[in-house]
């Protein structure tokens, strides 16, 4: 090879390995947009995911998002929803950001018939992504709001969909699904409600995101302890990072939370959610919760996700900042 050839190769080599290592340092940034700004309250559940790439992902919008004009929202990519209670849902949702007190927030606007994912998802123009058979419902509602109704799309058990360079499949979730008859209104919501019915949209589901650094992330939705948390979520997805619910009564308590990611799961960090209480009083860990109860028992490092404040991740699942 001719010293002009090798200074070439050199040159390319020295501007590929510049390129790629931005890349391999850049991190998944995650917010929650929980009720009161630097604390986890009871009915906290929504996060947002940034990509590197800028696609980002709203997950289980809730009742403390306040609504499509959130400014906290920005631009939404896509919008997940585990499961159709109205704490994932939104049936309700908080007056404005900070409204009320992390105990008893101010949850005064009524969502219904449509539900705050759905109304979001309008204003955002986002993209719905969810298992079972709930996307014909999301579907139904835009087209009726005037919006898409293709922007409802389907990742059902064993498959998945990329969207905005993030890979999205569903996972088990053992937990009830019935969707509330006042999203449906009319006579035939009346009469369901009246006869104590829900709707039928299948399973709740959980959810395995891999971004294009190579970070994967397990979303527990609301489930009890299952198989596939082992079989699937670990061995087959290899997920580094966990979003677990740890509440107990309605989902996983501390101890069998802890079990999932000690013994199935096994990410590198764990993100403690649906804690149902006051997780935290001036930003620390309440002591006596549920919340210390999980963070003593996990044997991986818990991320207390307190409001308003990113935390950053690797494609190793480790916290890199804000953490």
């Amino acid at each position: 090879m001719t010293r002009s050839l090798r200074h070439a190769a050199l040159a390319a080599f020295a501007a590929a390995a510049a390129l790629a290592l931005p890349v391999a340092a850049q991190t998944v940034k995650i917010t929650p947009l929980g009720g009161i700004d630097g604390e986890f309250c009871p009915q906290d559940r929504a996060l947002v995911f940034e990509d590197p790439n800028g696609t980002r992902v709203l997950y289980d919008p809730g009742r403390t998002v306040a609504g499509a004009s959130d400014p906290r929202l920005g631009k939404i990519d896509i919008i997940l929803v585990s499961h159709m209670h109205g704490d994932h849902l939104g049936n309700a949702h908080n007056k404005a950001p900070n409204s009320g007190t992390c105990a008893a927030p101010d949850m005064s606007v009524s969502a219904l018939p449509n539900s705050n994912a759905v109304n979001i998802a309008l204003e955002k123009k986002s993209k719905i992504v969810t298992g079972s058979e709930m996307p014909p419902f999301f579907a139904a509602k835009l087209k009726a709001n005037g919006g898409d109704p293709a922007n409802s799309m389907l990742a059902r058990f064993g498959g998945s969909v990329t969207v905005g360079g993030i890979r999205i499949a569903t996972v088990t979730a053992m937990h009830s699904n019935g969707l509330d008859p006042d999203y449906i209104g009319g006579e035939l919501g009346k009469a369901m409600k009246d006869a104590g019915i829900a709707g039928d949209v299948g399973l709740p589901t959980g959810y395995v995101l891999r971004f294009s650094n190579g970070l994967v992330a397990y979303l527990s939705g609301d489930t009890g302890i299952t198989a596939d948390q082992e079989l699937v979520v670990n061995r087959h997805y290899g997920a580094k990072l966990a979003v677990m619910n740890i509440g107990d009564g309605f989902t996983t308590g501390p101890a069998e939370a802890a079990y999932v990611i000690n013994e199935l799961v096994k990410p590198a960090t764990v993100i403690a959610s649906h804690v149902n209480e006051v997780g935290t009083v001036g930003g620390k860990v309440r002591p006596g919760s549920k919340t210390e109860a999980f963070m003593k028992a996990s044997k991986v490092p818990v991320v207390v996700p307190l409001s308003g404040k990113t935390m950053e991740f690797d494609a190793a699942g480790k916290c890199t900042a804000g953490c």
